[in-house]
């Protein structure tokens, strides 16, 4: 469906996002937040890294601690990263990633875009997340088009 087609031809290009490398201040901190948060689990550490993955890589995560006095993220509006993106792969997993957001004190922004129902948020050092549930099929809708909706996240699993 894209309106303009690569210029790299198929073969000759990455297909997969593999990972997504954070840096944080403390790092048993922040590898505790994306265990409890998202499920990762630590494939190794060394010095100031953890890898963590979901399970088939040997990281989707690359945590980089950076000291504790490090600068947080720019103010808007700036360049960078931001946020990184995980799916879930249903509206009840959406909802157990919202209870346990809850249960952490984290402050969630939900917001359904027609074609997914998303949760935002930030990580300890404040690092912009998503979790979101893909719904392009169940409402048949393939574009985006420009929704930003607020929802209850109670409403997820009824």
């Amino acid at each position: 469906m894209d309106e303009d087609p690569p210029t790299v031809p198929e073969g000759a290009r990455p297909t997969t996002l593999g990972h997504v490398h954070l840096k944080v201040r403390v790092l048993d901190r922040a590898v505790e937040f994306y265990r409890e948060v998202l499920g990762l689990g630590v494939r190794e550490r060394h010095g100031s890294y953890a890898f963590l993955s979901f399970g088939d890589h040997h990281h989707d995560l690359a945590l980089q601690a950076v000291g504790s006095d490090a600068a947080g993220p720019g103010p808007e509006p700036s360049v960078g990263l931001y946020h990184a993106a995980f799916e879930a792969p249903s509206a009840a997993a959406l909802s157990a990633v919202h209870e346990r957001l809850r249960s952490h004190d984290v402050m969630v922004s939900p917001v359904d875009h027609g074609i997914s129902r998303a949760l935002y948020f930030d990580d300890p050092d404040g690092n912009g997340l998503e979790v979101y549930h893909d719904t392009r099929d169940e409402r048949d809708r393939e574009r985006w088009d420009g929704q930003n909706r607020r929802f209850d996240p109670d409403d997820l699993v009824e």
